[in-house]
């Protein structure tokens, strides 16, 4: 069994390498047999893994666990930490917990809102934000709790934020940028683009800002799944020519169709960013397929 990966997300991104992180939601139950054989096809491949932490707020087991598992394999976790569903305590006590286990990558998100998933009843809690975990995280590095209590052995986390580069208008996207960078921000992964050219111009406004910028390619399954984005995840905007593009291959080639769509944005961001953050969600039996195809390891 592995000690853990042989390079750090952190050290591809300080070298000016391009990443590459892919992205899981832990089982539903106990097991997890369908991502850890997935996660073994991309040893060497990819520069990171996410693991999401109840997204959509739907239970599912702990990101924590998830990606101890992806590091004994060799991995270089990006362990996934909500405001939604801890305290300040619990934050804290979890974030030095996955230290302890060897995870440095943090992705510091809100979360949505308990009403949208399967636990409708459960009571939000989010005593903290985003960018207050990202500043508490920060002084973890510094060898500080929140409470400004010293810590016995001090963090060594990369902060990792969320952004949405097709959010209209811009402003507000962009002045949370800014706050996230100064939080402790060094690397952000996007949510999912479908307008290679408004991403581009995105990162001609962010570049002067010394982070790194990963855009998120979000596998389209069908036009189905496409017209559901549109219709509920701001930021998101699939254009209709891609949808039709979908519709039109039929029921037996929409998901073909949706990998050369993914392929085809890969490749027109890749000279603008520092990475892409891939998403396949229920079909991630095709991630190696679209890193292959794109060329990407």
């Amino acid at each position: 069994m592995s000690t853990g990966p042989k390079r750090r997300l952190k050290d591809i991104l300080d070298c000016g390498e391009f990443a590459v992180t892919v992205e899981y939601n832990p089982p539903k139950g106990t097991n997890a047999s369908a991502i850890l054989d997935n996660a073994k096809s991309l040893i060497g491949r990819v520069s990171g893994v996410n693991v999401t932490d109840n997204t959509a707020a739907i239970m599912r087991a702990s990101s924590l666990s998830i990606c101890r598992l992806l590091y004994e394999m060799g991995h270089d976790p990006v362990m996934q930490m909500t405001c939604r569903d801890r305290n300040r305590l619990a934050i804290q006590s979890d974030l030095l917990g996955a230290h302890l286990l060897g995870i440095r990558n943090i992705l510091c998100l809100t979360g949505d809102y308990p009403t949208v998933g399967d636990h409708k009843d459960a009571k939000p809690v989010y005593d903290l934000d985003s960018v207050q975990i990202m500043q508490l995280v920060q002084g973890f590095n510094q060898g500080r709790d929140l409470a400004g209590n010293k810590l016995d052995g001090a963090a060594d986390f990369m902060i990792g934020a969320a952004v949405t580069p097709e959010m209209d208008p811009p402003g507000p996207m962009l002045a949370k940028f800014e706050a996230k960078v100064n939080a402790g921000a060094k690397f952000f992964q996007t949510q999912a683009i479908y307008h290679a050219d408004q991403f581009n111009s995105f990162m001609h406004k962010v570049r002067p800002f010394k982070v790194k910028v990963l855009a998120g390619i979000l596998l389209l399954r069908s036009a189905k799944m496409a017209e559901f984005l549109n219709a509920n995840i701001p930021g998101i905007a699939v254009p209709p020519e891609m949808i039709a593009e979908l519709r039109a291959a039929g029921p037996t080639r929409e998901q073909e169709v949706g990998i050369e769509i993914a392929v085809r944005t890969i490749k027109a961001v890749r000279p603008h960013c520092d990475g892409v953050h891939v998403m396949a969600l229920k079909a991630i039996d095709r991630l190696p397929e679209i890193l292959t195809k794109a060329q990407l390891g």
